[in-house]
């Protein structure tokens, strides 16, 4: 199965919910190219919108169409929607909580030579930082087909920046590296850990407390910054239950009693695989295909994981 771009996947699904609601509007500042909907634009003209290079008349414009009762889907570059017209995103949509759905399309350093002046590295935090806008960043086509739907579902969900990922580009700065290997770190550090306690406690009572821990800060969370519904939790009920039991009642359980009698440095090591082995799952299991360079990343892992393994050879002294 080829690769298919998040933003490929929004288009589809808003052509075919656009053809069955006739008040779901796309708009585009100047970017339906690279926003992917110029088959929305020519199959539902009528529902299509294009602004031109002026992003603060878009979200302006998205705001009226839903004050008017209408469903509007604003595309534009995400450095530009996050800065031209942050004011209009500000009180447009968000203290006004109108009904936009705003899309910033190739975040990051996504569009390479074209310069600093069209990378976003800021917009993800600048967005979150709005009272009333909420930030999504479905991570492939799956999540974003399953995140659109949801709008379908639940079409009144107010104001939403969804930033889509680029397939294939890479959105990872010096910056971002540095602060992967500060949580390859960290997680080392939180195995070691539990293996202290592990050699202290009952492993299945480390277990309890753990997940009665993260259940609690889990639904303060939820308390605190989401309006959770009796009919939302029923429609996710099996994936909560799925990951719930097995997921992390289970497998979280399984690990603390095996770590028990294991070397922590060892486990650590192993668990790092965790991306290898979804990577590979996703193949067999989803369809999605790797590249080389990630093929060869997910060998260079094992073999690190093997390497580091290895008995140490022993010095002679010399006679």
């Amino acid at each position: 199965m080829a690769k298919i771009a998040n933003k490929q996947v929004i288009c589809d699904v808003l052509i075919e919910e656009g053809k069955k609601d006739k008040d779901i509007i796309a708009l585009c500042s100047d970017s339906r190219g690279s926003a992917s909907f110029t088959a929305f634009a020519n199959e539902l003209p009528q529902q299509f919108v294009e602004t031109g290079i002026a992003e603060q008349n878009l979200v302006s414009i998205s705001a009226g169409l839903a004050k008017c009762g209408k469903k509007p889907y604003a595309a534009s570059p995400a450095c530009f929607l996050s800065t031209r017209s942050y004011e209009q995103c500000k009180v447009d949509v968000a203290y006004s909580n109108t009904n936009v759905k705003l899309i910033g399309i190739s975040g990051g350093v996504s569009y390479g030579a074209l310069g600093m002046s069209h990378h976003s590295a800021q917009d993800i935090a600048a967005m979150a930082a709005v009272p009333n806008m909420r930030v999504y960043l479905p991570s492939d086509r799956f999540q974003t087909e399953k995140l659109y739907g949801e709008y379908k579902v639940h079409p009144e969900t107010g104001a939403v920046l969804s930033r889509e990922i680029k397939v294939g580009a890479s959105n990872v700065g010096a910056t971002y590296i540095g602060t992967l290997f500060a949580m390859a770190g960290f997680l080392y550090f939180i195995y070691i850990i539990i293996d202290h306690f592990t050699q202290k406690v009952d492993g299945v009572e480390l277990s309890c407390v753990q997940f009665l821990v993260t259940t609690a800060l889990s639904l303060l969370g939820m308390v605190l910054t989401e309006s959770p519904s009796a009919a939302a939790l029923l429609q996710c009920l099996g994936p909560i239950l799925d990951v719930g039991i097995f997921s992390s009642g289970v497998a979280y359980t399984l690990q603390i009693l095996a770590q028990k009698d294991s070397n922590p440095t060892v486990v650590s090591l192993l668990l790092s695989l965790e991306s290898v082995f979804a990577t590979v799952a996703g193949a067999l299991i989803l369809g999605d295909r790797m590249s080389g360079r990630e093929y060869f990343g997910c060998v260079l892992m094992l073999a690190a994981v093997v390497l580091a393994q290895l008995p140490e050879r022993k010095k002679t002294a010399a006679i």
